[in-house]
């Protein structure tokens, strides 16, 4: 007998689906010469400070640093109450390990996800039990019938997998270190009242400083008027097209004036094609996702969704059998994959109207084990969904289109641009205009993508227009823009080193492991920085609260604010999981680096980051309510009344709670008014009350005074 240990029961019953295996037992399957069991992911996690030591049960400042000599793991707690195991875990671990000392079992299996969690889970679980049968790993890049037998028959001893788990163990320990450590440590600290920790976190600091440092950049962005002149011709067909002016490479302006005497001066007047360029170009399309492309192409496009449901419902498809594994950084595939991509493209072609400009070609775009780390581009199986729930659709769709484009013809295009002159030896500028015709649509075909390309009439060089129209056209500059969950992911993903998608520098730098984070924690991060109240949302862009704000301006361990820091942390990781760098010696710097920063932010000034409120008294919420009229911020409740988020920066929107002009009318402010007046311009307000004492209804605005920065109430009825 074989006994193979899944990651999860789903898992489990695609093993059991591949070899026919349909006896059903407690907490396992039986059939053929198999054993299949099952965890629930983690079964096991590490001891709490407390379980090493009692005094640790009291958080005491004295007490840290605290580095435990020997790592201990025990079984999960359950999430309702810490201080009891999960008795599901409990009896599935008891299962599994008696399953283990059976007699007739004479090999063990490890099936759970080919990264380093899967390693550590399996692992932590075999292990624990001290088993005497060799132990071997099934790893495999998705769960399909063919996949799970041809697995079965390539199987690799586990001891091979020990630089994965050594990643695996080293990500876990040095997390736990620097969290226990330096959250209970910052809370002592910098926390007035009780109830609520100050979560510090190896990957959560970064992130939160990438959206600050956007935030601030916004905040301090002074905008500038610029102009341009735009001139009209029109050819001798009574065709016309418009050129923007143009004077040594630049075509933004900040003297209006100047442009105002060259616009007098071209009125009318008779110009030439100076230059015409007509050049075809080739337009390819985006590479295959990994699981950051993934989510930043989905939270872009559909409203409500967030990185951490993206992965959600990629991991159910992925146990479904439908999608290869999504957890991976590659956007290219293993060139071993060639025969089986093939395949796939076959299936998934048959009821496309499109199906006969698809074509299977190997090429290195796709094919590339240079590009490939561990785990290849996400890409359908050769399993068709028969029915998927509505989130399932979106991100199955998104996933089989990119796929099918890579097999379609390359879009074409065709760009022309000119440079027209006026005959007037007084301007020294030319007049540029550009105009796209595509050609071959190709693979925008698969997702309907229309151009919006400004189209030119056909002209000559040398061939004589006329001015008929011109203008000077005023501009602000704009501010950079918020991140949203793509940007984020972007950035934690190439570590800030650049944001284009084909850039080769930052593919490498990926492959290397020179990232925040990892595919499978990054979204984990995004929702748990919200979840303690670091940063919001609004729409889709997200900004720092102000207690996110607080926290990175005055929390004294700045290296855990640094991109170049925490990458190069997750860069060891990815070195010791392919075995060029020792566990030891990233372990030791992790605990150094732990035991410094205690003693720096126990050293520090005895400042209050976060002021926790009693439960009897009243807490306001940092929920965006809207954008700011003034500055683009976001507007959240007060104590005393509804206000921008940048009034540090200056801001002075707001709308107070004991407004006298609503107190006339015996009504307070609510969130939902401030939400209509920020959406809408205006709000409809029932229950007002006349000075007579009636009431009655009608639409508030609330509108900026022209002659001066303040606002005043307007009322309109139905």
């Amino acid at each position: 007998m074989k006994l193979i240990i899944a990651e999860k029961p789903s898992v489990a019953k695609n093993i059991a689906d591949a070899l026919g295996i349909k006896g059903k037992k407690d907490g396992y399957l039986e059939g053929g010469n198999y054993l299949i069991t099952w965890a629930f992911g983690h079964l096991l996690q590490l001891f709490d400070a407390k379980d090493y030591d009692n005094k640790m049960a009291r958080w005491n400042m004295d007490n840290f640093p605290f580095i435990p000599t020997k790592f201990e793991y025990k079984v999960k707690s359950n999430p309702k109450n810490r201080q009891w195991a999960d008795q599901g875990a409990k009896k599935q671990l008891a299962i599994i390990h008696s399953l283990m000392k059976r007699q007739d079992v004479e090999a063990i299996i490890s099936a759970c996800d080919y990264d380093r969690e899967g390693q550590l889970i399996g692992d932590s679980i075999i292990y624990r039990a001290k088993p005497n049968q060799p132990v071997y790993r099934l790893l495999l890049n998705e769960w399909t019938k063919d996949e799970v037998l041809k697995g079965l028959d390539s199987l690799r001893p586990n001891e091979e997998l020990r630089p994965l788990q050594d990643a695996g163990v080293s990500r876990q320990w040095a997390d736990w270190v620097i969290g226990i450590n330096l959250t209970s440590v910052a809370t002592l600290k910098y926390q007035k009242g009780r109830g609520k920790v100050l979560n510090i976190g190896r990957v959560l600091l970064p992130t939160l400083k990438i959206i600050y440092d956007r935030d601030k950049e916004i905040a301090n962005f002074v905008p500038e008027d610029y102009f341009k002149l735009i001139a009209t011709f029109q050819t001798t067909k009574q065709e016309t097209y418009e050129g923007t002016y143009v004077e040594d490479s630049e075509d933004k302006f900040k003297n209006k004036v100047s442009l105002e005497s060259l616009l007098e001066l071209i009125q009318q007047k008779e110009a030439i094609v100076a230059d015409k360029k007509v050049e075809k170009k080739k337009e390819f399309p985006p590479f295959l996702f990994n699981l950051s492309n993934l989510q930043g192409h989905i939270t872009s496009k559909f409203k409500g969704w967030t990185s951490d449901k993206v992965l959600k419902v990629a991991q159910s498809l992925y146990e479904k059998k439908f999608i290869t594994y999504p957890r991976t950084s590659s956007t290219a595939l293993e060139e071993s994959l060639v025969g089986k991509t093939a395949k796939v493209l076959t299936t998934l072609s048959e009821d496309l109207p499109y199906r006969d400009e698809i074509k299977f070609m190997k090429t290195k775009r796709i094919f590339n084990n240079a590009k490939v780390e561990s785990h290849s581009a996400i890409i359908p199986t050769y399993v068709k969904p028969k029915r998927l729930s509505p989130d399932e659709q979106i991100v199955y769709d998104a996933i089989k289109n990119r796929f099918i484009m890579q097999f379609m013809p390359i879009a074409e295009f065709e760009e022309t641009r000119l440079i027209t002159k006026i005959m007037d030896e007084r301007i020294n500028g030319k007049f540029e205009s550009k105009g796209k015709v595509q050609l071959v649509e190709g693979w925008k075909k698969v997702e309907k993508i229309s151009s919006k390309d400004k189209l030119l009439p056909i002209v000559q060089q040398n061939e004589q227009v006329k001015v008929t129209q011109a203008e000077v056209t005023t501009h602000v500059t704009k501010p950079p823009k918020a991140h949203t969950e793509k940007t984020l992911l972007r950035v934690m993903e190439t570590c800030g080193k650049s944001v284009k998608e084909d850039d080769e520098d930052v593919v490498g730098s990926i492959l290397t492991g020179y990232s925040i984070g990892t595919p499978a924690t990054r979204a984990e991060t995004i929702k748990k920085l919200k979840d303690v109240g670091y940063i919001t949302s609004l729409g889709k862009n997200l900004a720092c609260t102000e207690l996110g704000m607080r926290l990175v301006e005055t929390f004294p361990v700045k290296s855990l604010f640094d991109l170049e820091f925490t990458g190069r942390l997750e860069k060891s990781l990815a070195d010791i999981q392919k075995g060029t760098v020792n566990k030891q010696g990233f372990l030791q710097t992790v605990f150094l680096f732990t035991n410094e920063s205690v003693e720096q932010i126990k050293a520090d000034n005895a400042i209050t980051i976060q002021e926790v409120q009693s439960s009897s008294s009243v807490t306001q919420s940092n929920e965006p309510l809207g954008t700011c009229p003034v500055c683009g911020g976001n507007i959240i409740e007060g104590r005393k009344g509804f206000g921008c988020s940048n009034w540090k920066q200056g801001c002075k929107f707001v709308i107070w709670k004991n407004d006298k002009y609503l107190g006339a009318l015996k009504k307070k402010p609510t969130k939902t008014m401030v939400k209509s007046l920020l959406k809408n311009k205006k709000a409809y307000v029932k229950g007002l009350t006349s000075k007579q004492g009636k009431k009655f209804n009608a639409y508030l605005s609330y509108e900026k005074n022209p002659d001066n920065e303040y606002y005043s109430w307007k009322m309109e009825f139905e």
